[in-house]
Formats: structure tokens, C-alpha cells, sequence
């Protein structure tokens, strides 16, 4: 496979660095072909402005998305997002590996998503009509891919269990893995997340190492998260909700969007 690895950490000791190196060590190892973008050493722009629409004239107002939609069809995007652009086009998998901040990515990775994401290319494509809305939620320009989290949080496994006080670490994760993963067509498989991360010791280390080598090895065989895809019949269209009698018995909120025969995380 071909692997776009996006790290996302300003420390080379951290315990993220030390994981993406098992990560990287054991997909080399299985004759891989990878690529990394580590966003703070390419010191990589978060915030969309006008510097990203060269074409866009002094006096024209900046409107993100026709700005990026108009930039995108005439191939004026700046040369970092093309090149991040051309990356994702390369991969068969995309990895996206970030400390849990705040209860999302780090600023820098949500601004590489604001930047490479552009119209035309992962969002704003595909048909409109009463029987589709768009290509998206399953389908899209990275349709038949795969994506994955590679997450460190700093609290407790339980305190993002069911009934943690953070909340549970899938519905945190839900706007990633289901908004920005799924959404352009990525199969996304589970994420695998550390805990504690401020107090690992050389055993813990070994241990959360020795997971995501195997995570590593079953890149391409894992059962994706059983998202429902957009067009396949499960909402009504326009309104995209989700038809009544289709969700699995006191399923609600963000669990309603996973089909309820499929396989379980």
C-alpha cells in the first residue's frame, strides 16, 4: 500500500513521536511505500487567508469557499496545498496522528484540513438532486481508500469511557473520523488511542507499541467503522435525516449514523 502519514506534534521526544516511529518502522517493514507530512517541521500554515487564492483580485472580497472552489479548477492553489493535495491523491491510506488538545486535533492540523480540503476536491462534488446530495459521506474523490486516527490523550481511559466525565472517546472523535474522514469517501477504520500520555514509563511504552504495530500490520484487512453511507437509501433527501425504524434499539445522537448489522468496533 501506499501510506500518507500526517503528524501532527511540535516535540520530537513525545510520546507521540516515539509511536509514529513504531508506526513508521512497522509499515517499512511490510513494504510499504510512505510518505509523512509532519506539519511542524515543514512549518506548515494553519490559517486560511487570501495569501491561499493568489488569483483573487485587491479589491475582491475573500469568500472562502468560491475562492477556494474558483483556486481548485483553475489550478491556483498555493504549491504547499497542491503538493498535500497530490499526497492524498497518491495514497491508498491516509494516517492522521495528533495529541487529543483540547478535545480536538492541534490548530495546525485542523488548518491543514481548512487548506488542503478544497471545493471541487473533497467537498462541493458529485450531483444534487431529490435522489443525491453530492458525493460525500461514502462516496467522493477518496472514495475506496482507507483513514485512520493515531490519537494520545493525556487522561484516563475511563475518563473517556461511557460514562467518563470527558465523554466517550468515539463521539469525540465522531466530527474527524465521520465529518472530515468519511465525508470525502474514506473508509475509516477504528482509531487507536493512547491514554495518560504525560506518564508512560518504558513497559507502558512496550505495550502501547506492540498494539499499534498490530494495528500497523492490519492496515489493509481491519473492518472499517460501519458508517451509513449518505445516498444509499438510509435518509430522506433533501433533509438528510435518517429514516425512522433503521437505528439499532436505543441508539441516539452520533450512533445513529452506524448501521446497525454491522460489524462491531
Amino acid at each position: 500500500m501506499k501510506v500518507l502519514l500526517v503528524f501532527a506534534h511540535p516535540e520530537p521526544q513525545s510520546l507521540s513521536a516515539s509511536l509514529r516511529d513504531v508506526a513508521i518502522g512497522e509499515l517499512e517493514a511490510a513494504g510499504h511505500d510512505l510518505r509523512i507530512s509532519d506539519l511542524y517541521a515543514m512549518g506548515w500554515k494553519a490559517q486560511v487567508d487570501r495569501t491561499d487564492f493568489p488569483a483573487l483580485g485587491p479589491g475582491q472580497r475573500l469568500l472562502p469557499v468560491a475562492a477556494s472552489k474558483n483556486a481548485f479548477a483553475t489550478a491556483t492553489l498555493t504549491d504547499d496545498v497542491k503538493a498535500e493535495i497530490e499526497k492524498l491523491r497518491w495514497a491508498d491510506a491516509l494516517i492522521l496522528q495528533f495529541p487529543l488538545w483540547w478535545f480536538a486535533m492541534p490548530a495546525i492540523l485542523k488548518g491543514w484540513v481548512d487548506r488542503v480540503y478544497a471545493y471541487g476536491f473533497a467537498y462541493g462534488v458529485g450531483e444534487h438532486s431529490d435522489t443525491r446530495w453530492g458525493d460525500r459521506y461514502g462516496e467522493g474523490a477518496l472514495a475506496g481508500k482507507r483513514a485512520m486516527l493515531i490519537v494520545t490523550a493525556g487522561g484516563w481511559e475511563q475518563h473517556y469511557g461511557p460514562r467518563g466525565v470527558n465523554g466517550p472517546i468515539d463521539d469525540l472523535l465522531f466530527p474527524i473520523n465521520h465529518g472530515i474522514l468519511y465525508y470525502p469517501g474514506y473508509d475509516v477504520l477504528p482509531p487507536f488511542v493512547t491514554y495518560g500520555a504525560d506518564r508512560y514509563d518504558a513497559a507502558r511504552f512496550e505495550m502501547a507499541a506492540q498494539h499499534l504495530r498490530e494495528r500497523m500490520r492490519t492496515l489493509e484487512t481491519a473492518t472499517p467503522i460501519p458508517y451509513r453511507r449518505q445516498n444509499a437509501g438510509d435518509y430522506h433527501i433533501p433533509t438528510m435525516e435518517l429514516r425512522d425504524g433503521l437505528e439499532a434499539p436505543g441508539a441516539s445522537g452520533f450512533g445513529l449514523h452506524l448501521r446497525a448489522s454491522g460489524p462491531k468496533k
